[in-house]
C-alpha cells in the first residue's frame, strides 16, 4: 500500500503512514488531506483545511503585489543659474515626488559657455540633495552626458516620517489661522466710537429755539 509523510494540522511531524490511515485521520478531523511534496519519497502530506489555506496563500500573493509596486521615475530639470525662486520651486516638485515613493531624475541642462563649468552643475546637484533634509538618497551620482548632467534621487525611509508628522504641524498651526477673527474685533470699538460723539453734534440744534425767542 503507497505509503506518505504526514504532517499534522499544527505542523507536528505524524511519520510515514499508510496512505489510507491518512485519509482516515483527515476524515476524522474534518480536514483536507493535501500533497505538499509530490517530489519526495514517500511523498509529503498535510492535514489543513484547503479552502482556509487557499485563501491566505492568495492574501500572501496580494501583499507579494504589493512590495513589487511599479516605480515611478519622475524628471526635473534645472539650469546652472536658476533664479532662487524657480528653484524652491522645482525643489518642492521633487519634495512631492519623493513623498510619493516615486524616484527623481534631477537634470542640469548646461547652454553656450555654461557647458565649461560643469563643477557649477555639481554643486547645484549638491545642494538640491542638501536642501531635501534627508528624505532622499542618491540612487545614480551626476553623471554627465553630452550638455546634460543628470543625478538620480531614491526616497529615503525618512520619507515616511515626515508624511506622519505633517497632520501635527496642521494643528499647531491651527491657533493661528483662529488668532487672524480677534484682530478685528478688537477695533470694533474704535470703529463705535464716533456713534458715541453724535449726541454731542445734536447740542447745538437744541439751543436755536431760545435764539429764536
Amino acid at each position: 500500500m503507497p505509503q506518505v509523510r504526514l504532517i499534522g494540522a499544527d505542523g507536528e511531524q505524524l511519520g510515514i503512514v499508510d496512505i489510507a490511515d491518512a485519509l482516515k485521520r483527515a476524515q476524522e478531523a474534518d480536514l483536507d488531506l493535501v500533497e505538499v511534496a509530490a517530489g519526495s519519497k514517500p511523498p509529503v502530506t498535510r492535514l489543513l483545511d484547503y479552502s482556509k489555506y487557499k485563501y491566505e496563500q492568495e492574501q500572501k500573493l496580494k501583499q507579494a503585489r504589493k512590495h513589487q509596486q511599479q516605480v515611478n521615475i519622475r524628471e526635473i530639470k534645472l539650469r546652472p543659474k536658476i533664479a532662487t525662486h524657480d528653484y524652491e520651486t522645482k525643489k518642492g516638485h521633487v519634495e512631492r515626488f519623493l513623498k510619493h515613493h516615486d524616484k527623481v531624475k534631477v537634470t542640469i541642462m548646461f547652454r553656450g559657455r555654461e557647458q565649461a563649468h560643469p563643477e557649477r552643475g555639481r554643486a547645484l546637484l549638491q545642494k538640491l540633495f542638501e536642501d531635501l533634509g534627508g528624505i532622499a538618497v542618491v540612487e545614480s551620482a551626476p553623471l554627465q552626458e553630452g550638455r546634460n548632467m543628470s543625478m538620480l534621487l531614491a526616497p529615503s525611509k525618512e520619507v515616511d516620517k515626515v508624511d506622519d508628522s505633517a497632520p501635527a504641524d496642521g494643528v499647531a498651526e491651527a491657533p493661528a489661522a483662529d488668532a487672524a477673527p480677534d484682530t478685528p474685533s478688537n477695533d470694533a470699538p474704535a470703529a463705535e466710537a464716533p456713534a458715541a460723539d453724535a449726541p454731542a453734534a445734536e447740542a447745538p440744534v437744541a439751543a436755536d429755539p431760545p435764539a429764536d425767542a
